[in-house]
C-alpha cells in the first residue's frame, strides 16, 4: 500500500514537473488573449468590492487596482486594435472610478499641488492620455486632458525640485515620473506646448541622483533615501517616454545594480546593500523582491530588453496560473491587485516613444537551475519508490 502511494505521489509530481519545465522551455501563448481573459476577471473582482479590499492592504490599493485595469485594457487595445472599442469602454470606466469618492478620499488633503497630489494626478492623467491615444483625433474630447496638463505643468513649473509632493510633505520621484509622462504623451498627441516645462524637468532630476547608484532616489522628502526596486522598476517603465537616451542610460544601471543573474530576479535595494520589507515591496527572499520583479517584467518590455521574456516565464512558473475558458488568475486570483500588476506589466509598451535598441541578454542558461528545482521532488519521489521496492523484493526473498 505504501508503494502504491508513493508511486502516485510520484507520477503527479512528474506531471507538475513536466508542466513547469513546458511553461520554462516552450512558445509562450499570445500574451494580449491571455491578458483580454486576466481582464475579465479583474472585472468580475473589482465588481465583487476586490479594490475596496486592496484598500485594506496598502493606502493606494483601491486606485491602483482600477488605473491597473484601465491602462491595461489601453495597452491591449494599442496592441490589437480590433479590440479599441472594448478598451476604450473599459478604461474610461476604470478612470471614472478613479474620480469617485473612494477613488479621491485618500488624497483629498490640504495644501496639495495639483489637487489631490501628484501621485493621483499624474496616474489619472496618463490613463487620459492613453484613452484618447485609441481614438481618432477628430473625435477626441480633450478638454479634461488640457486642463489636468496645464495644472500639472504649472506645479511643475512653480516647485523648487523635480518632485512634487503625493502627501503633504512627502515626494517620491517615481510619482512625479509619472506626471511627467503624461506632459511628454500630450505633445506626442496634441499640439506641443509642454517641452520647457518636460527639459528643465530632466535637468533638475540629473543634478539630483542617488550619490551611491547614479540613479534617481527613492524618496526626498521628508527624507532622501537611495534608489530601491519597487520604485525604480516604475521609473524605468516611464522614464522613456521623458527621454529616451537618459532613460536607456538609467535602466543600464539598475539592470547592472539591481537584477540579479540568478534567476533572474529584481532586488529590492542595489547589490551588496542589505535592508527590509516594506508594505511596496512585500517580503525579500535574498533580498529579492517580488513586487519589483513583477513591475520589472513591464520595464524591460518598453526597454526592448530580452530580461522581459525570461521574467514572463518565471512569472508562469511560480505565479501558478489558472486558466479557463474565459478566465485567467495568478496565485488561484486571491490576491486581485496581484493580478493588476502582472496584466499591466506583461503587456506594457511604450506610449509617446519610439521602440528602443534591443539590449543583449546576458542571462545565459538561466533555466537550467529551475530545471533542476522543478525537478528534484520528482526524482526524490521516484528514488523512495525504487528503495521501498527493493525492500519489499528483499523481504519477499527472505520469506521463501
Amino acid at each position: 500500500m505504501l508503494r502504491r502511494v508513493l508511486v502516485g505521489v510520484a507520477v503527479v509530481a512528474s506531471l507538475l514537473s513536466a508542466v513547469g519545465t513546458a511553461r520554462l522551455v516552450l512558445p509562450r501563448g499570445e500574451p494580449v488573449d491571455g491578458a483580454v481573459k486576466q481582464l475579465r476577471f479583474l472585472r468580475g473582482a473589482i465588481d465583487g468590492g476586490a479594490d475596496q479590499d486592496a484598500q485594506g492592504l496598502k493606502p493606494e490599493g483601491y486606485f491602483f487596482l482600477n488605473v491597473l485595469y484601465g491602462l491595461s485594457w489601453v495597452q491591449v487595445g494599442l496592441e490589437s486594435p480590433e479590440r479599441t472599442a472594448d478598451a476604450v469602454r473599459e478604461a474610461q470606466w476604470a478612470l471614472a472610478r478613479l474620480n469617485t469618492a473612494d477613488g479621491t478620499r485618500p488624497f483629498d488633503l490640504a495644501g496639495l499641488s495639483p489637487r489631490y497630489g501628484v501621485f493621483h494626478a499624474g496616474w489619472t492623467n496618463w490613463l487620459r492620455g492613453g484613452i484618447l491615444s485609441l481614438q481618432p483625433a477628430e473625435s477626441r474630447d480633450t478638454a479634461e486632458y488640457t486642463k489636468a496638463s496645464s495644472e500639472l505643468a504649472k506645479a511643475f513649473d512653480a516647485s523648487e525640485t523635480p518632485y512634487l509632493d503625493a502627501y503633504p510633505g512627502q515626494a517620491w520621484p517615481v510619482d512625479s515620473t509619472v506626471a511627467m509622462a503624461s506632459l511628454a504623451l500630450y505633445d506626442h498627441l496634441m499640439t506641443p506646448r509642454f517641452q520647457p516645462t518636460v527639459a528643465r524637468w530632466v535637468a533638475g532630476v540629473k543634478t539630483r541622483l542617488d550619490p551611491a547608484t547614479g540613479l534617481m532616489p527613492h524618496q526626498v522628502t521628508p527624507v532622501s533615501t537611495g534608489a530601491r526596486g519597487t520604485s525604480q522598476t516604475v521609473i524605468h517603465r516611464f522614464l522613456l517616454e521623458i527621454d529616451p537616451g537618459f532613460a536607456r542610460s538609467q535602466y543600464e544601471v539598475f539592470r547592472e545594480k539591481f537584477v540579479t543573474g540568478l534567476g533572474p530576479a529584481v532586488r529590492e535595494f542595489p547589490k551588496g546593500t542589505d535592508g527590509s520589507g516594506d508594505v511596496d515591496s512585500g517580503p525579500l527572499v535574498f533580498g529579492v523582491s517580488l513586487s519589483a520583479t513583477t513591475v520589472g517584467l513591464g520595464a524591460a518590455r518598453v526597454q526592448h530588453d530580452p530580461l522581459a521574456g525570461v521574467l514572463a516565464r518565471e512569472g508562469d512558473l511560480l505565479g501558478v496560473p489558472v486558466s479557463g475558458l474565459h478566465t485567467k488568475r495568478y496565485a488561484l486570483g486571491l490576491v486581485p491587485i496581484g493580478d493588476a500588476f502582472v496584466v499591466w506589466s506583461a503587456t506594457a509598451r511604450p506610449f509617446a516613444a519610439g521602440q528602443q535598441p534591443e539590449l543583449s541578454e546576458g542571462f545565459g542558461w538561466w533555466w537550467l537551475p529551475w530545471l533542476l528545482l522543478v525537478w528534484l521532488p520528482s526524482l526524490v519521489l521516484w528514488g523512495f519508490v525504487r528503495l521501498t521496492r527493493r525492500r519489499i523484493d528483499g523481504r519477499g526473498a527472505a520469506d521463501q
